[in-house]
């Protein structure tokens, strides 16, 4: 296996020295994180005008079953109904607007107990509550951290895990997730 350092990531390929998979697999982070700014500027209006907030958006491809996955928040809470109504209406501008190529499922949800955390507000929000990190890069010899989120430091992350703080910088967080 492969793997080399660019703009900030670690690409990795499947065979030894096939730099060719790693460029694609590059090309293909860049397309979709250009992607999801350009949804989320598409789909946040709408979002907003039928009265919920955008809580966060994630496109998987998958060839012809790639997933957009779209998460909604409502002060009362999130139904069905909810969800089928901002379906509808997405689906529509989407159309329009054609941005993804290709088929694809639109799932419309709410964040869940154990929700996403996709923006620098989320973070503040759930300040002193337990969150699960897993980094693109190891900090310590480790990827995935679990811990009291203490405070949002600049571009950091503190937590404080099994009692020692530690801080991960924002900018190199894959994925974090609420802890129920």
């Amino acid at each position: 296996m492969g793997s080399f350092y660019y703009w900030g990531k670690w690409v990795k390929s499947e065979q030894k020295n096939n730099v060719f998979f790693a460029l694609l697999s590059l090309t293909q982070f860049f397309v979709t994180s250009g992607m999801i700014t350009q949804l989320n500027d598409i789909i946040r209006p709408v979002v907003t005008g039928l009265g919920y907030e955008l809580w966060g958006c994630e496109y998987i491809p998958r060839g012809q079953h790639s997933l957009l996955r779209i998460y909604i928040e409502s002060e009362p809470g999130v139904t069905v109904d909810d969800c089928q109504t901002v379906s509808r209406q997405l689906g529509a501008v989407l159309e329009v607007e054609d941005l993804i190529q290709g088929a694809y499922i639109l799932e419309v949800s709410s964040p869940g107990v154990s929700r996403r955390l996709f923006s620098r507000q989320h973070y503040q929000r759930y300040i002193a509550h337990e969150i699960c990190v897993k980094m693109h890069t190891a900090v310590n010899g480790r990827r995935k951290f679990s811990g009291l989120l203490k405070q949002l430091e600049g571009d950091n992350l503190v937590l404080l895990v099994e009692g020692e703080t530690i801080e991960l910088s924002l900018l190199d967080v894959d994925k974090a997730n609420l802890v129920e």
